[in-house]
C-alpha cells in the first residue's frame, strides 16, 4: 500500500492462464510486454477482447496500453497479497480487473496504496482507477465516477465462539471495536452512536487502524470484541484465518446482506467519462457472460454480483 510500482493482488498464474503471465506487464509484478493478448482466461472464463470497447477508450489509455488502479492490500477477499513478503496479488477486485482488462485490450495495473490515500491519489492524477471495495456513496461520487459491479453491507467478526456474545449492532454499544480508517464500516459506526445513545447505553469504543490486518490482530489480542468490515470481507477471513479456526462472522437474521447493504463500485477519475463509459460496458459484457458471478463465486461471494452495470448507482 504505498506510492510505488509494485507487483500488487494476485499471483498471476493463481488467476490468469499462462499466456496471461507472459504478457502483462511490470507495474504490479506482472512481466512487461506491449500488448496483452487476444483471449485472456480469468476464474476458468475465457475472455475476448472487444474491439470496439478498446477503440472507445481515452486516447492516453490506448496509448499507454494501461490503466493505472490504486487498490488496498491486504482486505480479503478484494485484494490480498499471495505469499506474505512477496509483491503478487490476488483478490476479487484483481481478478475483475485483469477480466476487464482483457475486454478492453489494456493491462490493468494494480498498485498497493493506504486505503484513505486512494481516492486523493485518483483525483491528483496519479491513478486512472480505484478498486478496493469502494461503496459507491453520494460524498464519494463528488469527486470519482462509479461502476458498480456488487451490493454488500457491513458484517461483525468476532472471535471463534464469540465469547463476548455479538448477536447484532446494538451489542457493540460500550464495546471497544476496530474499523478500518476512512471506510464505509467507520461511518456506520461512527452514525449508530446515537441509537447507543437512545437506548441508554454507553457509546462504542471505536478504535481506527491504517489497514483491517491491524484490525484482526487487535481481535486476536482482545483489545477490541469484534472488527466490522464488509460483509464479503469478513466472510473471507472467517473461512481462511487459521484454517477457519480464529474468528467468526456474527449472523444478524435482519441484516443477511449486512448492515447498511449499498453498491460497490469502481472508482474512476472524473477527468476520464469515456473510460467510465468503457468499463461500464465492459462489465456488462462480463456479466452477461457470467464471468463477474464466476469471479465473486471463487471467493466465496457469489451473491454480491450485480445483474445490471450501472454508473452512479447509490442513493446516499
Amino acid at each position: 500500500m504505498v506510492h510505488t510500482c509494485l507487483t500488487r493482488h494476485v499471483t498471476a498464474a493463481a488467476v490468469l492462464s499462462a499466456v496471461v503471465v507472459a504478457t502483462l506487464t511490470a507495474c504490479g509484478g506482472q512481466a512487461a510486454s506491449t500488448a496483452p493478448p487476444a483471449r485472456v482466461a480469468v476464474a476458468g472464463a475465457q475472455i475476448t477482447r472487444d474491439a470496439a470497447l478498446h477503440d472507445a477508450l481515452p486516447a492516453g489509455i490506448k496509448d499507454s496500453g494501461t490503466v493505472r488502479v490504486a487498490t488496498d492490500v491486504p482486505y480479503a477477499p478484494f485484494a490480498m497479497f499471495v505469499t506474505e513478503g512477496k509483491p503478487d496479488l490476488t483478490g476479487l477486485d484483481y481478478d475483475l480487473g485483469q477480466a476487464l482488462g482483457a475486454k478492453l485490450g489494456v493491462r490493468f495495473a494494480f498498485t498497493p496504496q493506504k486505503f484513505d490515500g486512494i481516492v486523493p491519489a485518483v483525483q491528483a492524477g496519479k491513478f486512472d482507477v480505484a478498486m478496493s471495495a469502494l461503496t459507491d456513496t453520494k460524498e464519494r461520487r463528488q469527486v470519482l465516477d462509479f461502476v458498480d459491479y456488487s451490493v454488500s453491507g457491513s458484517g461483525v467478526l468476532v472471535a471463534k465462539g464469540n465469547p463476548a456474545r455479538i448477536t447484532k449492532l446494538d451489542d457493540l454499544c460500550g464495546r471497544h471495536v476496530g474499523v478500518e480508517a476512512a471506510t464505509h464500516q467507520l461511518q456506520l459506526l461512527q452514525t449508530h452512536q446515537a441509537a447507543c445513545t437512545a437506548a441508554g447505553r454507553p457509546q462504542i469504543g471505536i478504535q481506527t487502524f491504517p489497514k483491517d490486518s491491524d484490525a484482526q490482530l487487535a481481535l486476536r489480542s482482545g483489545k477490541v470484541v469484534a472488527d466490522v468490515l464488509t460483509k464479503p470481507a469478513a466472510g473471507w477471513t472467517a473461512k481462511t484465518a487459521d484454517g477457519g479456526g480464529a474468528f467468526e462472522v456474527v449472523d444478524d437474521p435482519s441484516a443477511s446482506a449486512g448492515y447498511g447493504a449499498t453498491p460497490n463500485g469502481i472508482g474512476v477519475s472524473k477527468k476520464l467519462p469515456q473510460l467510465t463509459e468503457a468499463i461500464r460496458k465492459a462489465l456488462q459484457q462480463l456479466i452477461d457472460e457470467g464471468t463477474l458471478t464466476r469471479i465473486c463465486d471463487k471467493y466465496g461471494a457469489a451473491s454480491i454480483a450485480v445483474k445490471q452495470a450501472t454508473k452512479n448507482g447509490a442513493v446516499s
